[in-house]
């Protein structure tokens, strides 16, 4: 017969206890409000770039969409306004690197590509690469078979362009293994 006293410790490894694994089919929060914020803006702009609507009208629109209250409301006037206000000087930022004029794009790789530079250009304290990724994941949500790769190549080079000692630093940096 076994008591509690015959079974062998286990042995204090000093290591923190592993974290409880999340049950099977478990969800995982919704998008960062900094993400909700980009794909509203992201809706917008496909908008704009389509009908040429007023952005004051869009803007309306975007705000009556379920979950818009769960956004950075900042960030999106900011992409949204900023954006349109801009469009010229960031498609010719992107023109260098596209294979074709940026109004024959897809409206959905146009806009995400729009929101990429416009935070390239002008939200320095949010990392190059957080800027390519956020990009390329809207690419994937919204855009086209393989038009994250198409977005994830472009902004590469732009981030080259608009960031240079951003980017030169980066990629001279020792890899981790």
């Amino acid at each position: 017969m076994t008591t509690p006293t015959d079974t062998p410790a286990i042995p204090d490894t000093g290591a923190a206890p592993a974290a409880p694994r999340k049950p099977a089919g478990a969800r995982r929060p919704g998008p960062s409000p900094r993400r909700r914020s980009r794909e509203f803006a992201l809706q917008g702009l496909y908008e704009w770039l389509l009908s040429g609507s007023d952005p004051g009208l869009i803007d309306a629109h975007m705000r009556e969409q379920e979950g818009f209250e769960r956004c950075d409301s900042a960030h999106f006037d900011a992409l949204l306004h900023g954006c349109i206000r801009d469009a010229a000087a960031l498609d010719a930022a992107l023109a260098r690197h596209v294979d074709r004029r940026t109004s024959a794009l897809s409206p959905v790789e146009h806009a995400v590509l729009m929101i990429g530079a416009w935070e390239l250009s002008n939200c320095i304290e949010i990392p190059y690469k957080v800027v390519i990724n956020e990009a390329v994941e809207l690419a994937k949500s919204f855009g086209g078979t393989d038009g994250h790769k198409y977005v994830n190549g472009v902004l590469d080079r732009t981030a080259a362009d608009l960031r240079p000692v951003e980017v030169t630093q980066a990629r001279s940096a020792p890899r981790r293994p």
